[in-house]
């Protein structure tokens, strides 16, 4: 089974059946039904991941579920095999650990700097998980130690490592917080550039969980009547997916309307 946990580039008609299923419903945030799917694998390394992943992902966008992704994770931890495999459970756990910190559910900052540090020391500079890990390592520099300049430089490797992989869904996700950077500097012509990259990477993908965050975002560097009709259509999505990502609530209520909206917690 080939592991795509956590990034991953959507279907293609010759992808395995199994990961078609696990994408789509993934992609619209049914990650206990898609982690389910995987559970008679949990014996293999790469399953285990990327159920681990699953239910972290759903942590991160529902705020709910910790003890299934602690659980989940501990499995990962345990069928492990080589390095690669032990670094890649680590990086889920840190990134577990920060979403409980960012999402302040429980002050994790210690052990997500400490697990995204482990996996770096098991992640060979090659491994295929290194730019995800480099995704991570910003968003903890960028959300918990606030030092957008080493965010900045941690999600540029990111991008030029998913770019050489072909991993379209990291793409989007370094695409979405390299402008929110951008956007904190206020630089609107570079921030819309990346949003727009970021959104259209995603509806080809078909990525419907993660739209709505990038329209929300988009619609900051956007004049009216424009602006209003992205944050609508961001609305709707919200709405229809249930409320979720749960974190998005605040940047579209009314009064929240003119502060530029925060990066998502995500990936």
């Amino acid at each position: 089974m080939a592991h795509t946990a956590m990034s991953g580039s959507g279907t293609t008609a010759g992808d395995d059946p199994l990961q078609t299923a696990v994408w789509r419903l993934r992609s619209r945030g049914c990650w206990t039904d898609a982690a389910a799917l995987l559970e008679p694998h949990a014996a293999d390394p790469a399953a285990a991941l990327e159920r681990a992943g699953l239910l972290v992902e759903r942590c991160l966008f529902s705020g709910d579920g910790w003890a299934d992704a602690e659980d989940a994770l501990r499995t990962a931890e345990a069928v492990a095999r080589d390095d690669d495999e032990r670094g890649g459970a680590a990086c889920e756990r840190g990134r577990l650990a920060y979403a409980a910190t960012r999402l302040g559910v429980r002050d994790r900052a210690d052990e997500a700097r400490s697990a995204l540090g482990r996996a770096a020391a098991l992640l060979a500079p090659t491994s295929p998980g290194r730019p995800l890990l480099d995704f991570r390592r910003g968003l903890v520099a960028e959300h918990i130690a606030d030092s957008p300049e080493a965010a900045g430089a941690a999600y540029q490797r990111a991008h030029a490592g998913a770019a050489a992989q072909g991993d379209s869904l990291l793409l989007s996700f370094t695409w979405h917080h390299l402008a929110g950077l951008a956007l904190r500097e206020g630089e609107l012509v570079e921030a819309r550039h990346g949003f727009s990259e970021s959104l259209r990477i995603r509806e080809e993908l078909g990525y419907l969980i993660g739209t709505a965050p990038v329209l929300a975002a988009l619609a900051d560097c956007e004049p009216e009547p424009e602006a209003s009709r992205l944050r609508a259509e961001a609305g709707r999505l919200f709405r229809l997916l249930g409320g979720v990502p749960v974190w998005l609530a605040a940047q579209l209520a009314p009064a929240a309307s003119t502060v530029p909206a925060q990066p998502e917690p995500a990936a």
